[in-house]
């Protein structure tokens, strides 16, 4: 993961004030804590997809993204049901397995996901 603190406002955007990106494959998420004009923070969730099409000199490359706002108000509620939704995927599928890369090394398995976040 990548952490890292701005502070831009360009026009028509947000302030941002802290912002992580997690590779992830094909895909880049960005979880970006952002001001409103009333100084009220909010987290901004964004999937971005990295899309191939064509072949050879037709190959272009688009980003599909998707937002979400994720307001103050709604954090406790929001990370108990996400709590509870990944419990569900660990109690039914199990915890995540190392992954074996392209160059036949093993990944490291991913570390038990504990989320303690006081509001």
């Amino acid at each position: 993961m990548e952490d890292y603190k701005k502070n831009v406002m360009n026009e028509g955007e947000k302030e941002i004030v802290y912002s992580q990106a997690i590779k992830a494959g094909k895909r880049i998420y960005y979880i970006d804590v952002k001001k409103n004009r009333k100084d009220e923070m909010y987290l901004s969730i964004t999937e971005s997809k990295k899309i191939v099409s064509g072949e050879g000199d037709n190959t272009s490359v688009s980003f599909e993204k998707h937002k979400i706002f994720l307001y103050r108000e709604d954090f406790e509620k929001f990370l108990t049901s996400l709590k509870e939704a990944i419990g569900y995927v660990v109690a039914e599928q199990g915890e995540l397995q190392p992954r074996i890369t392209p160059q036949g090394e093993q990944e490291p398995a991913t570390e038990k996901l504990d989320i303690d976040i006081d509001f």
